[in-house]
Parts: C-alpha cells; structure tokens; sequence
C-alpha cells in the first residue's frame, strides 16, 4: 500500500487540473487578447482575492453557490471563510463598497475559481473564469452591450458557430404573482419547470391554481421556446396576463432588435421557461451555445440591487465564460517553432546580441553546457551563430 501511495502522488483530484506549457501558451494569449478588447470597451480590471468571509462570499447571487462553495475557518479571527467559486459576488462588492461613484462602471475580471462538484458531468472543478459586469444601468442599453461583448468574447476565443437562448425571469414571476402562489408553490412550480415535466406541472396547476386563465398561460409556458416567432405567439396567450409579463416581454422583443442590429452572426433562440440564476437575476437572463457542446459556454443576465446588502443598491448585468472551455472548442493550432538558439558562449559581443534580440520581442535561448536535444527540440527554428565575427541569426 504504501508503494501504492508512493507511485500515485502525481495524481491530482478529479476536477482540478493543470495546464501544461502549449496550452497554458494558448490559455494566456487568449486572456491577453480578451483584457484588449474589454479595454476597448471601457471595461477595467479587477482582481478579487481568492478567498473572502462566507456572509460577504454568499452575498446575491452567492445564494446560489454554498453547496459549490469550500469552506474554512479563518485562524486569525475564527469566522468562516470561503474559497470563491464564481467572482461576480465579489466584483459587486468592488462596486457597491470600494467604487463609490454614481457613473456606470464597467468592470471585468479573470482568474479561477474553485468549486466542490462539476457543473456537469466531466467538467472542470477549477474554470478559469473571465467575464464582464456594467453595474449603474437599468434598461435595454447596457443589457445589449454586454450581449455584443459576450458575442465578441466568444469570437475572439475562436467560437465559429454561435447561438444564444435567451429569457427573462418577469414572466414566471408574474405568472405566479397573477396565480397568488406562495413562496412554497412558486419554488415547487419552478423545480418543475426546470425539468420540463409537463404532466406534472399540468396536475400541480389543476390542483392549486383556480383561475382558468391563468391555469392555461401556466401551462402553455413550458412549450413557448424556439425562433422569435414564439414571441407573437407568447403575446397571444398571454393576453390576459398581468402588466408585469406583458413588459417582460416587450423589454425581450426590443432587446433582440437592438442587439440583431449589431450582430448579425448569431443564431437567437428563446425559452421563456428556462429560468438557471431564477433566485438572483431580476431581468432578462442568456446563455450561448455552440454545436458539439451540450451545454452552455457563456451565460449572463440582469441581476439589479445585488449590491443591496454592501449599503448601496445599483442596476447590474453581465455575463461570464470558462476560457478553458473556450479553448477546447477551438481549432487547436500546432504551436510554430519560432524561436532562436544561442551557443553558450562567454563572447560579451554574444550577450549583448541576445539582449537586442529579446528587447525586440524574440525568445532566445542559450544552449547549457553537456544539455542534450537539438534547436528542435527546445522550440526553436533559428540558431544565432558567430559569422565573420559577428553574431548573426540563421
């Protein structure tokens, strides 16, 4: 056994991986490249710190995150600590308490995070998570820029096929303030929904809901999902519907004008049932697919007042992705041999060339006496050799 143990320390936990030099080489040029374009945009980075006090961790939509959520105790002062698994709790943090202007901000964030379980089944427990937030706007506007800016993340990581299912959480909340359920019904009501059961919800509805009118919009909801045209049809059965759904759906149809005006690429599906973030987001809710992958590479939404509990409520919505996941899906490119190799070589004329060369922005690498391998195989298709007595790169 205690061979056993010995052979297996390399093992890591399942989940938790680690990033080996071409894909840790592909991993930072693509965040590199995704902090460009946020700046672009307006969007400054923020770097939460990877582990924070439980009541400020589970904050929002941190509700949602304790079973993923490892916990410790602080030896400093005895509270409760946890480790982050998703950082848009604590970049509403930043926002409400640290940021105290009344402007929009427009944050962005990378790094990873770590979580107790997968979100699905072979899925990372440690995503290196990136995403953009715009706290301060209530309306149409900011909910577009950051669809489009979702849409260019997802490009710009070499997505090629893309569509994006979207819903707002308005229409079930509304459905089920126009029902009079209780908290209790609502969340059974929901848990349905989610699973798309059908024939149970058609029997829970006929057993707790006595208006005809909305008993039928209850029921018609979970089947209102496909191409934009389930919009007019939604319009229709929702005629009876209070004020809360009907502007629900009116902000989702203007939503899909303004953004289809600026993306033209993308595939725009709806599914005015699926609710995933229903506990925290207050609006419009969207996650992106691509074909191969079953499930969602990008999700995001409106989550307004998050920052309630910081002493200062704002309007926020934003969106977040797992760049490792992003460059699975991408055609991997074989890395190129684009480097140099220098002789290990006293010649101060020698050194001084491979200075040049590196402020220059090449990778240079000087040979280590009796090392084995060829230029090859240390990456290189270049060697720096000493002509005439000069040191010129062949």
């Amino acid at each position: 056994m205690k061979n056993a143990t010995t052979n297996n320390r390399w093992l890591l936990p399942q989940g938790i991986e680690e990033s080996l030099p071409a894909e840790s080489a592909r991993l930072e040029s693509l965040r590199r490249n995704l902090l460009d374009i946020y700046a672009s945009w307006g969007y400054q980075l923020v770097m939460p710190p990877m582990i924070e006090f439980i009541d400020s961790l589970l904050t929002g939509t941190g509700h949602d995150l304790d079973l993923q959520t490892f916990k410790l105790i602080d030896q400093l002062t005895g509270r409760s600590m946890g480790v982050r698994a998703d950082m848009t709790p604590q970049v509403a943090r930043i926002d409400s308490h640290q940021l105290k202007n009344d402007a929009p901000n427009r944050l962005c964030y990378m790094g990873t995070v770590l979580r107790t379980r997968p979100d699905s089944f072979g899925s990372s427990r440690s995503p290196f998570q990136a995403g953009a937030e715009l706290y301060g706007h209530a309306g149409i506007e900011s909910d577009v820029e950051v669809l489009c800016l979702m849409a260019e993340t997802l490009r710009a990581s070499g997505i090629k096929e893309l569509s994006i299912d979207i819903g707002h959480v308005g229409i079930y909340r509304g459905l089920a303030e126009q029902a009079g359920f209780t908290e209790e019904q609502e969340a059974t009501l929901f848990e349905m929904m989610q699973r798309k059961a059908i024939p149970e919800i058609q029997v829970y509805i006929a057993e707790q809901v006595t208006d005809k009118a909305v008993a039928e919009m209850l029921n018609i909801l979970p089947q209102l999902h496909g191409a934009e045209n389930c919009l007019q049809i939604a319009e229709s059965k929702f005629a009876n519907a209070n004020s809360p759904v009907k502007e629900a759906l009116k902000y989702l149809q203007q939503t899909v004008i303004k953004f289809k005006q600026r993306v033209t690429d993308v595939d725009i599906h709806f599914d005015l049932s699926e609710l995933r973030g229903y506990h925290y987001h207050t609006g419009i809710l969207f996650a992106a697919y691509t074909p191969g992958e079953g499930q969602e590479i990008a999700r995001g939404g409106r989550y307004d007042d998050i920052g309630q509990v910081f002493g200062r409520a704002r309007p926020a919505t934003g969106f977040s992705t797992d760049l490792k996941i992003l460059l699975n899906l991408a055609d991997a490119k074989p890395a190129k041999q684009n480097g140099i190799l220098a002789p290990g070589d006293d010649d101060p004329a020698l050194w001084q060339a491979i200075k040049a060369l590196r402020a220059q922005g090449e990778k240079v690498i000087q040979s280590l006496a009796g090392q084995t391998g060829n230029a090859s195989d240390l990456g290189c298709n270049r060697e720096l050799k000493n002509t005439s007595g000069k040191w010129i790169v062949s």
